[in-house]
């Protein structure tokens, strides 16, 4: 199978790793690049300047080639920002004919109802919020949380009869405008795009790796520079990702205010915060300016898992993941503060920061120096894989539903 190139290309870095799919759902780590975005590069987590962009892109490539001794051609994309809409849609049909076992035909004919509708609602929020009422978005990603005949929970319903069947649907969809400056991005660098992936999507991905039938339950956050996404995994189904635009950048941007200083010596203050390099007088005034960021930056958190109200409890174990994640103050603060009281967690949640190292299905070199920041580049390497094969066994429904649904 050919190597895959993931390029996420984040508000801070752009990170790339190329990899090789392998037997049984592996993925072995041919090469990892990292290259530091400029200012203005990007916007709320969308591509802003794409020449810029394309410059840094080279410079990752170049590290991620080198390192592999091999070209990337095939390549996976990741795209965020708060007009990225994902959503799980819940429907539910009565049959006509209980007794006629379930067709392939009749399953497309469903997914097809839910994506037009789940456009819809999709296309009607980002004109809502941009006031463009002729805004044009596409489908991304698409994925089967779970599926019910007459009450029984089942994986594949072709063939299956009964009467009452009710399909959770996880959809994604994202601005042209924004698919449009990738697949720009990608033609002057020459590389063959793959397919796009909402970001938390590709996250929640390389969390499952190759087994569709896992039981994974988690929240997922992804602090990125420009942007936090957040998403819900529950028993092995996304049950819905949620963005807004606070990231690492804006703690950077906080310190920088509160002390006076330009953003390069905010964000070297910042790095130096949990290394004893600051000097009491002014780690007492970061302290203090990254408390208050924290707080909203945990707002967005708390109105992001509010919009999951269709589950009646969320699960209790939260994963962090991407650069800001890095920050000791964040992680103490999810930890041991009452941000979750008002949300249905069954109590307090708990906190990990996330290990790649224990990520399922890599095969990663010594040489490979990935960590947390990574996750989103690892997950965009496991959606090329599903573009590429559908899903590992031909006979199950998510494999077919799959392939279905390639862009």
């Amino acid at each position: 199978m050919s190597t895959i190139l993931a390029l996420d290309i984040g508000t801070e870095f752009v990170k790339a790793i190329l990899a090789r799919p392998g037997k049984k759902g592996k993925l072995e780590i041919l090469g990892v690049g990292k290259a530091k975005q400029l200012d203005g590069n990007m916007y709320a987590g969308a591509v802003a300047d794409i020449p810029a962009v394309v410059s840094v892109c080279e410079e990752a490539l170049v590290d991620v080639e080198k390192q592999a001794g091999e070209r990337a051609n095939l390549t996976v994309v990741g795209v965020a920002g708060e007009l990225v809409k994902g959503n799980t849609t819940t429907v539910r049909y009565s049959r006509k004919n209980p007794n006629k076992p379930i067709t392939e035909s009749e399953m497309n004919n469903i997914i097809k109802k839910v994506q037009e509708k789940s456009g819809d609602v999709a296309k009607k929020t980002v004109a809502l919020e941009t006031g463009n009422k002729n805004v044009e978005i596409r489908l991304i990603n698409s994925a089967i949380v779970s599926l019910t005949i007459d009450g029984y929970r089942i994986s594949n319903p072709v063939g299956f009869k009964g009467s009452d069947v009710v399909i959770q649907f996880y959809t994604a969809f994202a601005p042209l405008i924004h698919i449009a400056a990738i697949e720009k991005v990608c033609a002057e660098l020459n590389l063959d795009l793959l397919t796009v992936a909402v970001e938390p999507f590709a996250v929640c991905r390389a969390c499952l790796g190759d087994d569709l039938e896992s039981n994974f339950s988690s929240v997922v956050m992804d602090i990125g520079g420009g942007t936090t996404d957040v998403a819900v995994v529950e028993d092995g189904g996304v049950e819905g990702t949620k963005m807004f635009s606070i990231g690492g950048k804006s703690f950077t941007h906080q310190i920088a205010e509160s002390l006076g200083v330009d953003t390069d010596t905010a964000e070297r203050y910042k790095l130096d915060f949990d290394t004893g390099k600051l000097d009491d007088h002014i780690k007492a005034k970061v302290e203090s300016a990254i408390s208050r960021n924290l707080s909203v930056w945990l707002t967005g958190v708390e109105v992001a898992l509010e919009e999951f109200d269709a589950l009646s409890s969320l699960p209790r174990n939260v994963l962090l993941c991407g650069g800001g994640a890095s920050l000791s103050m964040l992680q103490e603060t999810l930890a041991v503060s009452d941000w979750y009281r008002n949300l249905p967690f069954s109590r307090r949640p708990t906190i990990h920061l996330m290990d790649v190292n224990e990520l399922p299905d890599l095969i990663i070199g010594e040489e490979d120096h990935l960590d947390h920041s990574f996750a989103t580049a690892i997950g965009l390497l496991r959606v090329g894989v599903d573009t590429l094969a559908g899903a590992p066994e031909e006979n199950k429904l998510k494999a077919k539903i799959a392939k279905l649904l390639q862009n």
